[in-house]
């Protein structure tokens, strides 16, 4: 396994970070412990998962619930995972009254923190996201709680996921006023069939030395095979099978599978921390560990280049000079 420092931290993660939404909705329990304990052997030592994930008969947590389970078996589990939550959306919870709807309130991090960390069965996380932005709340507000949580030993980090770049700034400025750490993680959508966050957001992370994570490596499938359904099932048009069939030959002529090209793409970028891997079997989860051994020729970037062109590079320079 490799292994990065997160951002600016002096935190050492793996390159592949074990994402978990899959769990308790499409992946059942057992086959959950099987994947997180298959993951640690192979050295992956960075977990993902969301208190909104595996939300199944109107109960949401039901993944939490599951990892603080898998935690309880012991033999060092909790131990030797970087664990990340998130905080944001609506977790359904009839105690919460009209505060049950997405946001970022004081009330609502620290009340579902709690509720996180009970699921989790665990007193800490190393990384808290904000799942999404809110726009009625100030940073002043989302600082006082997070800082709040930090200073309390609750949480040793905190992420932002689907955050523009001047959401990110400004929360930095604003947390170098409190001389306070800040964001040091940012999560986004990015794959070469999205590639939008080469705009402003992966510049901005770099600038401010912030780590990037990429979700939706393989595009919902779209990347990880040529097939007809494939595409369909991402929701894609003719314009976009074309691309799928021109990146699979190139894959077959440079001797490669589709979904591990996908996935080594996204770790070629020096700014990126890694891609999360969203398995659903432990199958997946060995194909996926298959992306260490992949090596691209500048030939095969230059080509993956030419059929997902992306937004054109950084701002300005992408729609300007």
């Amino acid at each position: 396994m490799e292994y990065t420092r997160m951002g600016r931290t002096g935190l050492y993660v793996s390159r592949l970070c074990l994402g978990t939404m899959n769990f308790g909705t499409s992946t059942p329990e057992q086959e959950a412990f099987k994947i997180m304990d298959a993951a640690l052997e192979a050295g992956i030592n960075f977990f993902d998962t969301a208190n909104n994930y595996g939300f199944f008969n109107n109960e949401q947590g039901i993944t939490e619930e599951i990892i603080g389970r898998w935690f309880a078996q012991g033999g060092g589990r909790r131990e030797r995972v970087v664990l990340s939550t998130k905080v944001h959306e609506d977790m359904r919870n009839p105690y919460d009254g009209p505060n049950t709807v997405p946001g970022l309130s004081t009330y609502k991090v620290r009340r579902h923190l709690q509720d996180s960390l009970n699921r989790l069965q665990t007193d800490h996380v190393e990384i808290y996201y904000m799942h999404h932005i809110d726009r009625n709340v100030t940073w002043d507000e989302t600082w006082d709680v997070f800082q709040n949580l930090f200073d309390r030993g609750y949480i040793d980090y905190i992420g932002a996921s689907n955050f523009p770049a001047f959401e990110i700034a400004r929360a930095q400025g604003e947390a170098k006023r409190r001389n306070f750490l800040g964001i040091v993680i940012e999560q986004d959508c990015y794959n070469l069939n999205c590639r939008l966050p080469e705009l402003e957001v992966i510049p901005a992370c770099e600038a401010l030395g912030i780590g990037f994570l990429a979700w939706g490596p393989l595009a919902g499938g779209m990347l990880a095979g040529a097939s007809k359904n494939a595409v369909r099932s991402a929701g894609k048009a003719d314009g976009a099978r074309e691309q799928v069939t021109a990146f699979a030959q190139v894959c077959k002529e440079a001797g490669l599978v589709e979904a591990d090209a996908a996935l080594a793409w996204t770790m070629v970028n020096p700014a990126l921390t890694g891609p999360v891997i969203g398995v659903r079997t432990l199958e997946h989860l060995e194909k996926s560990l298959r992306v260490l051994e992949v090596k691209l020729t500048a030939d095969v970037l230059a080509a993956f280049d030419e059929i997902f062109p992306g937004p054109g590079g950084p701002a300005p320079e992408a729609y300007a000079w």
